[in-house]
């Protein structure tokens, strides 16, 4: 596995600066120029994809992007109790301002990633006796980082600068605020194609970004651009040859609930994702920590704490299906599947085994009356820090197992939640669903169907549904394939939904709802519809609320003669 440095900063020392970089301790330049310097900053690079080292709270700029993309969306509350992390509530009502909590820590630890990027390209033209082909793969997998760092700000917040090791000076800070007023897209395609020419097809060492990630990354660019004709090639050769960083060829894992199962991590199903450790004498430092809230909450529920990324009725209802197993897709919502909302632990209470659900619901939801992988029967509200508030569901499709407990888990911090889960920033179902979208936008309706009928296969897979202890299934799991799509319409509406099953709590819900233009519609009808308290009164704004503001503290910080070079991007 990739290491990871445990020093919070190599050369670069993350301040309240909009990128002010100065050299601390002995991490001089001069000793950096050297082969194994270069090295040791790459991982600083990599270091922060799960956006651990740059915030005091690491889950305020996760690399999942839980907050940003699914507690943003229709299919996440943020749980625990409404005055518990108020900036995720703001995020999640949509009254998002510049000075919000969370906005400044994930655009310092993106541009912290990028800085640390354009140092390897900055430092290593001058390190001797390091060969041609060795400089090329660095500058290859250093610029996929600096991509990958700037495709998240600019989904994240629309107008933002783009920064290569040339804009940097660490002698002269000024150098380093660049305006946001040029559209992004071109450099970042620039650093994905540039990897994909220098980057080899395997690794080594797992976690490092080999040239099938490169292509689905750019592809996933272009997808976000609406460059559907560009991203199918790319899409189509890491289907049919694109092989994983050790030299497997993709796939997607046999059984769903094991394509986050800890034991089963660096699977054949990630084709990019961040690494994590435990118990590797670190003291949890390696850990998956911007994860370590996402948990039930007491009552000797795994992590033991927090209660927070609580999934929605509306997610919950969508894995309603018709008698042929195919989606509800514009019905889903009519009615709630049932549930224990206040209903206690101690009161009885028993579940639907009727309704014919997905079967990727009991591998996405805790809900009562299922088992909960091996830790036993979900018992409710137990487990619900405020069940009045938040609703009756818990995160499950990244918890670890019960028997993870020990060998994939740290119980040396403040709670025994700090686990090695990979996280699959890219996975091969994704690949799949943006090749079915695009093949879909460009009119073969029958690729497209076969594309997503693939990934519905491996959710009717009958050995992996959930079971209880009698070997009954724990629910009425029916998943069909869909014929051939009949239209463009309804093939891009079937997608879409499928995206939302398939991905759901992956952090891309409220990203993809943005880029296909339906936020505002899709996520006002959810909050018209939603029984949760506290988000009564919530409204997203069209043309506002797609993205984010930019960070009011960063704005300030940008001043060049009293003028600050980083401009607004939104009227808030």
């Amino acid at each position: 596995m990739l290491g990871m440095l445990i020093t919070g900063s190599v050369l670069v020392a993350c301040k309240e600066e909009f990128l002010d970089q100065q050299p601390i301790g002995a991490l001089t330049e001069n000793v950096l120029k050297t082969e194994a310097g270069i090295k040791g900053l790459l991982i600083a690079a990599y270091s922060l994809l799960d956006g651990t080292g740059s915030v005091t709270n690491n889950w305020e700029a996760a690399g999942s992007n839980f907050v940003f993309g699914s507690i943003a969306s229709d299919e996440a509350h943020k749980g625990s109790d409404p005055s518990d992390q108020v900036p995720m509530l703001i995020i999640e009502r949509y009254e998002t301002l510049p000075s919000t909590g969370y906005l400044n820590q994930k655009w310092r630890t993106l541009y912290d990633g990028i800085a640390r990027a354009n140092d390897v390209l900055r430092l290593m033209k001058d390190v001797p006796n390091m060969t041609d082909q060795a400089k090329a793969r660095v500058a290859a997998e250093a610029r996929f980082l600096r991509a990958h760092y700037h495709f998240d700000a600019r989904k994240i917040f629309e107008k933002v600068p783009y920064v290569d090791e040339m804009t940097v000076n660490i002698n002269d800070i000024n150098t380093a605020k660049v305006a946001n007023d040029k559209e992004v897209w071109p450099m970042i395609e620039a650093d994905f194609q540039f990897a994909i020419d220098n980057l080899p097809e395997t690794q080594s060492e797992v976690g490092r970004a080999n040239k099938s990630a490169a292509k689905a990354y750019l592809a996933k660019v272009y997808m976000y651009q609406e460059k559907f004709a560009e991203a199918l090639p790319l899409l189509n050769e890491v289907i049919a040859s694109g092989k994983t960083p050790i030299g497997a060829p993709y796939a997607l894992v046999n059984d769903f609930s094991r394509i986050y199962e800890i034991a089963n991590k660096n699977n054949e199903e990630v084709v990019f994702g961040y690494q994590s450790s435990v118990n590797d004498g670190s003291a949890a430092v390696n850990a998956n920590s911007s994860e370590v809230l996402n948990f039930p909450n007491g009552g000797g529920a795994p992590g033991g704490c927090c209660g927070f990324f609580q999934p929605t009725q509306n997610l919950v209802n969508s894995y309603k299906v018709d008698a042929n197993g195919l989606p509800l897709l514009d019905t889903f919502n009519e009615s709630d599947l049932k549930n224990d909302d206040g209903i206690k632990t101690a009161d009885p209470f028993t579940p639907d085994r009727t309704t014919p659900v997905d079967p990727r619901l009991d591998f996405t939801v805790g809900r009562r009356g299922v088992p909960y992988y091996d830790w036993g029967l979900h018992p409710g509200s137990l487990w619900i820090r405020n069940q009045t508030q938040m609703g009756p569901y818990s995160p499950k499709k990244k918890v670890y197992r019960k028997s993870d407990v020990g060998q994939y888990t740290d119980g040396s911090s403040w709670t025994p939640g700090y686990n090695a889960q990979v996280h699959a920033i890219i996975r091969f179902a994704d690949v799949l669903l943006m090749a079915a979208e695009a093949e879909a936008e460009v009119g073969s309706l029958a690729r497209a169907t076969e594309l997503v009928n693939r990934v519905r296969a491996r959710a009717a897979n009958e050995s992996a549904f959930v079971k209880l202890d009698n070997g009954q299934l724990a629910a009425n799991y029916k998943i069909g394939q869909y014929p051939t799509f009949a239209s463009q319409d309804f093939a891009l509406k079937a997608i879409r939904f499928e995206r939302k099953l398939e991905l759901a709590m992956e952090g891309d819900r409220f990203f993809d709802l943005v880029r296909w233009g339906i936020a505002a519609p899709t996520l006002n009808k959810y909050l018209d519809e939603t029984e949760r308290p506290y988000l009564q009164g919530a409204r997203f704004t069209e043309g506002q609320d797609e993205y984010y503001p930019i960070p009011e503290q960063q704005i300030v910080l940008s001043q060049v003669n009293g003028v600050s070079v980083l401009q607004p991007n939104r009227n808030k």
